[in-house]
């Protein structure tokens, strides 16, 4: 099934590269649309936010639908939502364009995962899931530089023409590639929504929101920490950049390797991996070498956790996996507001920025706390059947 795990991935790819772009695309679209910076900043609050909540209601509207029509579905409103952003005439049409992609973002990302779990055999699972989202990361490390420099030299609307036939692709390389049939559990409002009440399905999406204000916290200002603390060009931190995601890359497959052969531990070790690492960065970021080595490893560990608690969102909600699958890239993307938010905060509160990777490795904590929780509660929950 490589070929339909890959038609996955360039939709992932088209995903993630028009969420985060607009980072690059900023001061364009401000000046073009005359608002100010922080105004356009909303727009990625507005898709975020339009992630958190649409997703989970796509997601229960089309628990009966074939898969494969699904999919298709969300690849398309992706391409209208992106025809819809290089058309924009308006900052409020801009936004209105940018949520309405966003809605397939969060359901794309939550069915493709039970999708690619099922496509292969059960001891493979992570290790597609985290091909998927090879995409994702993929995005960051070609996607969002190439559509910034696109936006820059032929104007930022121009991106988003380019991201909408990736997503024409997308839809050519699921309909040849993606199985016709691809087995599903029929669903209902009252099974779907059941999940929300589980204890440990509850404790995942609360992994995978803290873990993404982990990284969000920190990342979201790693251009001026770069800049101001590590004393690199503006072209040193496109160098930079791309060293994370290269991590990320490399991350999500092994995070995909871990979780298929001891899916528990790998989640502890890799949350104190994060802890370390992000702890860490706060000493290394002042000189270049240091900071560019601790970018790779956390942009490895960091990843690492995405199948893992992808796979763990998708065994625990098993009576609904696509509501579940799909609340945790809600889960993820609340986490990359609430990160930007509090990592903002601590900005705004007079905190040397060499000392904001503290705010994340304190975050890193309370993952790794929760999974220790999480883990004590299952053990328990083994006994009393045994007993």
């Amino acid at each position: 099934m490589p070929l339909a795990l890959l038609a996955l991935a360039v939709a992932a790819f088209g995903i993630g590269t028009t969420e985060f772009v607009i980072m690059g695309l900023l001061p364009d679209v401000a000046g073009d649309l005359h608002v100010s910076i922080p105004h356009a900043g909303l727009l990625i609050t507005g898709y975020a936010l339009g992630v958190v909540f649409g997703a989970p209601i796509l997601a229960v509207a089309t628990a009966n639908m074939p898969r494969k029509a699904t999919l298709l579905g969300m690849t398309l409103m992706f391409i209208l939502g992106n025809v819809l952003c290089a058309l924009a005439p308006t900052y409020a049409a801009l936004m209105g364009a940018r949520v309405i992609t966003a809605l397939c973002h969060g359901a794309f990302f939550g069915i493709g995962s039970v999708v690619a779990a099922g496509l292969v055999a059960p001891n493979k699972r992570a290790q597609a899931i985290a091909l998927m989202f090879t995409g994702l990361t993929l995005a960051n490390v070609l996607g969002v530089p190439l559509g910034t420099a696109l936006g820059q030299v032929a104007g930022w609307r121009s991106t988003f023409w380019a991201v909408a036939v990736i997503g024409v692709i997308a839809v050519i390389a699921q309909m040849i590639w993606l199985p016709k049939e691809i087995p599903m559990e029929k669903g209902n409002l009252v099974t779907e929504f059941r999940v929300l009440g589980k204890t440990n399905v509850l404790l995942a999406l609360a992994m995978s929101a803290m873990a993404s204000t982990s990284l969000f916290s920190v990342f979201t200002y790693i251009a001026p920490i770069l800049r101001d603390v590590t004393g690199v060009s503006p072209h040193g931190i496109t160098i930079m950049l791309l060293l994370f995601g290269l991590g990320l890359t490399g991350g999500s497959m092994l995070g995909g390797k871990l979780a298929d052969s001891r899916l528990l531990p790998s989640l502890v070790w890799m949350s104190i991996a994060v802890v370390l690492i992000v702890a860490l960065f706060s000493q290394t970021s002042h000189a270049v070498i240091p900071a560019a080595l601790t970018l790779v490893v956390w942009g490895v560990v960091a990843f690492a956790l995405c199948p893992i608690l992808q796979l763990l969102i998708i065994d625990q909600a098993s009576d609904a996996p696509n509501l579940g699958s799909t609340l945790n890239q809600s889960a993820f993307n609340l986490g990359n507001a609430a990160g930007a938010w509090v990592g903002g905060l601590v900005v705004a509160s007079g905190t040397d920025l060499a000392d904001l990777p503290w705010t994340g490795a304190a975050c890193a904590v309370l993952t790794l706390m929760t999974a220790l929780f999480y883990i004590y509660l299952q053990k328990r929950q083994a006994n009393a059947v045994n007993v």
